[in-house]
Protein backbone atom coordinates (compact mmCIF):
# COMPACT_ATOMS: atom_id res chain seq x y z
CA UNK A 1 0.00 0.00 0.00
CA UNK A 2 0.83 3.53 -0.72
CA UNK A 3 1.24 5.29 2.67
CA UNK A 4 0.58 8.46 1.43
CA UNK A 5 -2.65 7.57 -1.09
CA UNK A 6 -4.39 5.21 0.16
CA UNK A 7 -7.25 3.01 -1.17
CA UNK A 8 -10.78 2.43 0.21
CA UNK A 9 -10.17 -0.91 1.79
CA UNK A 10 -7.71 0.74 4.11
CA UNK A 11 -9.29 3.68 5.27
CA UNK A 12 -10.64 3.04 9.20
CA UNK A 13 -13.53 5.44 9.82
CA UNK A 14 -12.31 7.64 12.99
CA UNK A 15 -15.19 8.79 15.42
CA UNK A 16 -15.45 10.79 17.86
CA UNK A 17 -15.29 14.86 16.43
CA UNK A 18 -18.30 16.53 16.24
CA UNK A 19 -17.52 19.43 13.24
CA UNK A 20 -15.58 17.26 10.08
CA UNK A 21 -17.15 14.88 8.34
CA UNK A 22 -15.30 11.89 6.69
CA UNK A 23 -12.37 11.43 9.36
CA UNK A 24 -10.58 8.52 8.41
CA UNK A 25 -7.27 6.51 9.04
CA UNK A 26 -4.82 5.44 6.48
CA UNK A 27 -2.40 3.32 8.28
CA UNK A 28 -0.08 5.88 10.06
CA UNK A 29 -1.91 9.15 8.34
CA UNK A 30 -5.45 10.64 8.99
CA UNK A 31 -7.20 11.91 6.27
CA UNK A 32 -10.02 14.64 6.19
CA UNK A 33 -11.89 16.89 3.91
CA UNK A 34 -10.11 19.87 2.00
CA UNK A 35 -11.59 23.07 3.39
CA UNK A 36 -10.98 26.84 2.32
CA UNK A 37 -8.92 27.32 5.60
CA UNK A 38 -6.77 23.84 4.66
CA UNK A 39 -3.91 26.10 3.25
CA UNK A 40 -4.02 28.20 6.33
CA UNK A 41 -4.05 24.92 8.98
CA UNK A 42 -0.92 23.56 6.79
CA UNK A 43 1.02 26.14 7.10
CA UNK A 44 0.50 26.69 10.84
CA UNK A 45 1.12 22.82 11.49
CA UNK A 46 4.27 23.35 9.31
CA UNK A 47 5.58 26.21 11.24
CA UNK A 48 5.03 24.45 14.58
CA UNK A 49 6.92 21.51 12.90
CA UNK A 50 9.41 23.50 12.02
CA UNK A 51 9.94 24.88 15.46
CA UNK A 52 9.85 21.84 17.20
CA UNK A 53 6.72 22.08 19.00
CA UNK A 54 6.08 18.43 20.03
CA UNK A 55 1.90 18.91 20.84
CA UNK A 56 0.72 18.97 16.95
CA UNK A 57 0.69 16.45 13.94
CA UNK A 58 2.77 17.10 11.92
CA UNK A 59 1.15 18.35 8.15
CA UNK A 60 1.62 16.14 5.14
CA UNK A 61 -0.19 17.90 2.24
CA UNK A 62 -2.66 16.53 0.26
CA UNK A 63 -3.63 13.00 -0.86
CA UNK A 64 -4.41 11.48 -4.44
CA UNK A 65 -7.82 12.37 -3.32
CA UNK A 66 -7.63 16.05 -2.20
CA UNK A 67 -8.13 15.62 0.86
CA UNK A 68 -5.53 16.82 4.16
CA UNK A 69 -3.20 15.07 5.28
CA UNK A 70 -1.75 14.61 9.00
CA UNK A 71 0.11 12.40 11.22
CA UNK A 72 -1.87 9.70 13.06
CA UNK A 73 -1.05 10.18 16.58
CA UNK A 74 -1.99 7.05 18.77
CA UNK A 75 -3.57 7.38 22.03
CA UNK A 76 -6.68 8.05 23.39
CA UNK A 77 -8.69 11.89 23.88
CA UNK A 78 -8.72 12.93 27.40
CA UNK A 79 -12.66 13.35 27.79
CA UNK A 80 -12.37 9.34 28.06
CA UNK A 81 -9.71 9.91 30.92
CA UNK A 82 -9.90 10.64 34.24
CA UNK A 83 -10.02 14.44 35.03
CA UNK A 84 -6.24 16.16 34.92
CA UNK A 85 -4.74 16.60 38.17
CA UNK A 86 -3.59 19.56 39.21
CA UNK A 87 0.09 18.76 38.17
CA UNK A 88 -1.45 17.96 34.91
CA UNK A 89 -3.22 21.14 34.64
CA UNK A 90 0.37 22.92 34.76
CA UNK A 91 1.89 21.37 32.40
CA UNK A 92 -1.12 21.63 29.96
CA UNK A 93 -0.96 26.13 30.78
CA UNK A 94 2.23 25.17 29.42
CA UNK A 95 2.14 23.36 26.66
CA UNK A 96 -0.85 25.77 25.30
CA UNK A 97 2.13 28.99 26.45
CA UNK A 98 4.55 27.29 24.30
CA UNK A 99 1.89 27.17 21.62
CA UNK A 100 0.76 30.69 21.57
CA UNK A 101 4.27 32.28 21.43
CA UNK A 102 5.30 30.02 19.03
CA UNK A 103 2.28 31.29 16.74
CA UNK A 104 2.77 34.78 17.38
CA UNK A 105 5.94 34.51 15.24
CA UNK A 106 3.91 33.06 12.25
CA UNK A 107 4.44 36.36 10.31
CA UNK A 108 1.55 35.54 6.86
CA UNK A 109 -1.20 34.44 9.54
CA UNK A 110 -3.04 38.00 9.13
CA UNK A 111 -3.15 37.68 5.23
CA UNK A 112 -4.10 33.68 5.31
CA UNK A 113 -8.06 32.49 5.05
CA UNK A 114 -9.04 30.91 8.67
CA UNK A 115 -12.34 29.43 9.45
CA UNK A 116 -12.89 30.86 13.10
CA UNK A 117 -15.95 29.73 14.83
CA UNK A 118 -16.86 32.44 17.26
CA UNK A 119 -15.53 35.74 16.34
CA UNK A 120 -12.29 36.71 18.88
CA UNK A 121 -12.16 40.16 20.42
CA UNK A 122 -9.37 40.49 18.70
CA UNK A 123 -6.05 38.99 16.87
CA UNK A 124 -3.10 38.74 18.99
CA UNK A 125 -1.68 35.47 17.64
CA UNK A 126 -3.25 32.28 15.82
CA UNK A 127 -5.18 30.51 18.36
CA UNK A 128 -6.14 26.71 17.99
CA UNK A 129 -10.20 27.59 18.83
CA UNK A 130 -11.11 24.26 20.24
CA UNK A 131 -8.90 23.11 23.02
CA UNK A 132 -10.97 20.88 24.77
CA UNK A 133 -10.12 17.73 26.02
CA UNK A 134 -11.78 15.44 23.38
CA UNK A 135 -8.63 17.27 21.11
CA UNK A 136 -6.27 16.57 22.91
CA UNK A 137 -4.43 12.67 22.81
CA UNK A 138 -3.03 11.43 25.44
CA UNK A 139 -0.42 8.26 24.94
CA UNK A 140 0.13 6.22 28.15
CA UNK A 141 3.10 4.58 26.44
CA UNK A 142 4.82 7.62 25.58
CA UNK A 143 3.39 10.22 27.88
CA UNK A 144 2.94 12.43 24.88
CA UNK A 145 -0.18 14.85 24.52
CA UNK A 146 -1.06 15.93 20.96
CA UNK A 147 -3.39 18.39 19.88
CA UNK A 148 -5.69 17.34 17.05
CA UNK A 149 -8.09 19.22 14.81
CA UNK A 150 -6.72 22.46 14.06
CA UNK A 151 -9.57 22.99 11.12
CA UNK A 152 -11.33 26.18 13.21
CA UNK A 153 -7.72 28.12 14.08
CA UNK A 154 -7.19 30.99 13.29
CA UNK A 155 -6.32 34.99 14.64
CA UNK A 156 -8.08 35.20 18.29
CA UNK A 157 -6.74 36.41 21.66
CA UNK A 158 -4.15 34.19 24.13
CA UNK A 159 -7.08 34.47 27.13
CA UNK A 160 -9.71 33.11 24.54
CA UNK A 161 -7.86 30.27 24.00
CA UNK A 162 -6.94 29.67 27.56
CA UNK A 163 -10.46 30.53 28.22
CA UNK A 164 -11.84 27.67 26.28
CA UNK A 165 -9.65 25.25 27.24
CA UNK A 166 -10.33 26.63 30.95
CA UNK A 167 -14.24 25.17 30.44
CA UNK A 168 -13.34 22.22 29.07
CA UNK A 169 -10.66 20.92 31.03
CA UNK A 170 -10.98 22.78 34.86
CA UNK A 171 -13.96 22.22 33.94
CA UNK A 172 -15.88 25.39 34.51
CA UNK A 173 -19.27 23.37 33.86
CA UNK A 174 -22.87 23.59 35.81
CA UNK A 175 -23.00 21.96 39.06
CA UNK A 176 -19.62 21.86 39.82
CA UNK A 177 -17.62 23.60 42.51
CA UNK A 178 -16.56 27.42 42.56
CA UNK A 179 -13.99 27.18 44.99
CA UNK A 180 -12.66 23.66 43.64
CA UNK A 181 -13.00 25.21 40.31
CA UNK A 182 -10.59 28.16 41.25
CA UNK A 183 -7.70 26.21 42.39
CA UNK A 184 -7.67 23.78 39.25
CA UNK A 185 -8.30 27.36 37.08
CA UNK A 186 -5.30 28.84 38.84
CA UNK A 187 -3.34 25.94 38.38
CA UNK A 188 -3.66 26.61 35.00
CA UNK A 189 -3.04 29.63 34.55
CA UNK A 190 0.47 29.47 36.88
CA UNK A 191 1.06 26.77 34.48
CA UNK A 192 0.42 29.41 31.53
CA UNK A 193 2.58 31.78 33.41
CA UNK A 194 -0.23 34.44 33.24
CA UNK A 195 0.77 37.77 34.24
CA UNK A 196 -1.26 40.39 36.52
CA UNK A 197 -3.22 41.43 33.45
CA UNK A 198 -3.76 38.69 31.90
CA UNK A 199 -5.11 36.81 34.84
CA UNK A 200 -7.90 39.59 35.52
CA UNK A 201 -8.82 39.27 31.91
CA UNK A 202 -8.99 35.33 31.96
CA UNK A 203 -12.19 35.12 34.03
CA UNK A 204 -14.28 37.14 31.30
CA UNK A 205 -12.40 35.38 28.33
CA UNK A 206 -14.02 32.30 29.57
CA UNK A 207 -17.62 33.79 29.30
CA UNK A 208 -17.01 35.28 26.37
CA UNK A 209 -15.75 31.84 24.52
CA UNK A 210 -18.84 29.92 26.20
CA UNK A 211 -21.27 32.09 25.63
CA UNK A 212 -20.03 32.64 21.95
CA UNK A 213 -20.26 29.07 21.19
CA UNK A 214 -23.62 29.00 22.71
CA UNK A 215 -24.83 32.04 20.50
CA UNK A 216 -23.39 29.83 17.60
CA UNK A 217 -25.50 26.75 18.48
CA UNK A 218 -28.76 28.86 18.67
CA UNK A 219 -27.63 30.78 15.88
CA UNK A 220 -27.26 27.60 13.43
CA UNK A 221 -30.49 26.16 14.74
CA UNK A 222 -32.35 29.65 12.95
CA UNK A 223 -30.38 29.65 9.91
CA UNK A 224 -29.26 26.05 9.55
CA UNK A 225 -26.01 26.40 8.94
CA UNK A 226 -24.03 23.11 9.56
CA UNK A 227 -22.60 21.57 11.56
CA UNK A 228 -24.09 23.81 14.33
CA UNK A 229 -27.52 23.22 13.24
CA UNK A 230 -27.04 19.48 13.54
CA UNK A 231 -25.06 20.24 16.76
CA UNK A 232 -28.45 22.27 18.18
CA UNK A 233 -30.18 19.66 17.22
CA UNK A 234 -28.73 16.79 19.10
CA UNK A 235 -28.79 19.36 22.51
CA UNK A 236 -25.36 20.52 22.57
CA UNK A 237 -26.52 24.66 23.11
CA UNK A 238 -28.47 22.50 26.50
CA UNK A 239 -25.00 22.45 27.79
CA UNK A 240 -23.36 25.55 26.87
CA UNK A 241 -26.08 27.57 27.42
CA UNK A 242 -26.20 26.48 31.48
CA UNK A 243 -22.02 26.85 31.22
CA UNK A 244 -22.25 30.24 30.61
CA UNK A 245 -24.89 31.19 33.12
CA UNK A 246 -22.44 29.28 35.53
CA UNK A 247 -19.51 31.12 34.56
CA UNK A 248 -21.25 34.74 34.75
CA UNK A 249 -22.06 33.39 38.45
CA UNK A 250 -18.68 32.50 39.87
CA UNK A 251 -16.22 34.68 37.83
CA UNK A 252 -15.46 37.03 40.46
CA UNK A 253 -14.95 33.64 42.80
CA UNK A 254 -12.44 32.73 40.27
CA UNK A 255 -11.25 36.31 39.43
CA UNK A 256 -9.88 36.43 43.49
CA UNK A 257 -8.28 33.26 43.25
CA UNK A 258 -6.16 33.84 40.21
CA UNK A 259 -5.38 37.43 41.45
CA UNK A 260 -4.11 36.36 45.17
CA UNK A 261 -0.75 36.76 46.18
CA UNK A 262 -0.25 33.35 46.77
CA UNK A 263 -3.49 30.20 46.50
CA UNK A 264 -2.54 26.58 48.44
CA UNK A 265 -2.65 24.55 45.48
CA UNK A 266 -2.37 20.28 45.85
CA UNK A 267 -0.99 18.18 43.40
CA UNK A 268 -4.28 16.19 43.49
Amino acid sequence: MDDTQGGMDDEEALHGGNVSDEVVRVGRTVRKPWTRASPAVGALLTHLCERGYEAAPAWLGRDGRGRQCLEYVPGTTADRLPPMTVAELRRLGALIRRLHDLTADLPSFPALEWDVAVAPRRGEIVCHHDLGPWNLVRDTDSAAWTFIDWDNAGPGTRMGDLGYAAHGFVPLHPGGSPARDAVRLRALADGYGCDDAQRRELPDAVLHEVRGMHGLLVEGARTGRQPWARLHAEGHADHWGPAADYVKRHRHVWLAALTAPSLSVPDA
